[in-house]
């Protein structure tokens, strides 16, 4: 009976016939994946997930870098103009204030040597008037007139000195006497020489006499 059930399945394999189940079990094994294989697989997915992370990691980390280094020459060029543009405002304010300082006293020089002069109409005008001579006086205290008038346009003002308080920003005592009444103290008596201001600056100090 063995024998028999022998030449049957040799019989089988000669006509190429397979039992159903056997093909079927054999397809399922082929069919079915190596788990070495799906390890390896995994294994190299993992691997290629934590490589990207790593690379966009060191992106991101080099480009807040980069902008933290930009920010930084950004604050560094700005203090730079800042301190350069302070600096220009300075030396522009102050060629200006040099400018204006120099025009204002250009002329100082030239009105200093004048101021004799206008003394001297004073004393002349003074003179005319205790002679009783009309006509020239008028003639004379018209230039006069006109002669003060061009320098005031010029900024010359004439300090005020007499019956004032003493002042010696503004005033030189030549000497002191006694005041006549006791709120005459400290207060300028009498004027030996007038004195002048150029644009606010003193430029001839006014000769008094103080009393005490």
């Amino acid at each position: 009976m063995k024998e028999k059930e022998n030449v049957d399945i040799q019989d089988d394999v000669k006509n190429n016939t397979v039992n159903p189940d056997i093909e079927e079990h054999q397809e399922n094994v082929e069919s079915q994946p190596s788990e070495n294989t799906t390890a390896e697989e995994k294994g190299t997915e993992t691997d290629s997930k934590t490589d990207k992370k790593s690379k966009r990691f060191k992106m991101r980390h080099a480009q807040d870098k980069a902008l933290e280094e930009e920010k930084a020459k950004f604050a560094e060029l700005n203090d730079k103009f800042l301190r350069l543009f302070s600096e220009f405002d300075n030396f522009r304010k102050r060629t200006a204030k040099e400018k204006l300082d120099l025009t204002v006293t250009a002329s100082e020089s030239v009105i200093k040597d004048i101021l004799p002069v206008l003394d001297d109409f004073e004393r002349a005008i003074q003179n005319m008037e205790k002679n009783g001579n009309e006509a020239d006086l008028q003639g004379v205290t018209l230039i006069f007139n006109k002669l003060k008038d061009t320098l005031k346009k010029k900024g010359l003002e004439e300090i005020e000195a007499m019956g004032v308080e003493f002042n010696t920003d503004e005033h030189e005592a030549l000497t002191m006497i006694p005041a006549p009444e006791e709120d005459k103290k400290g207060k300028v008596l009498d004027v030996i020489q007038k004195g002048y201001k150029l644009n606010g600056k003193v430029i001839r100090f006014a000769r008094v006499v103080v009393g005490n």
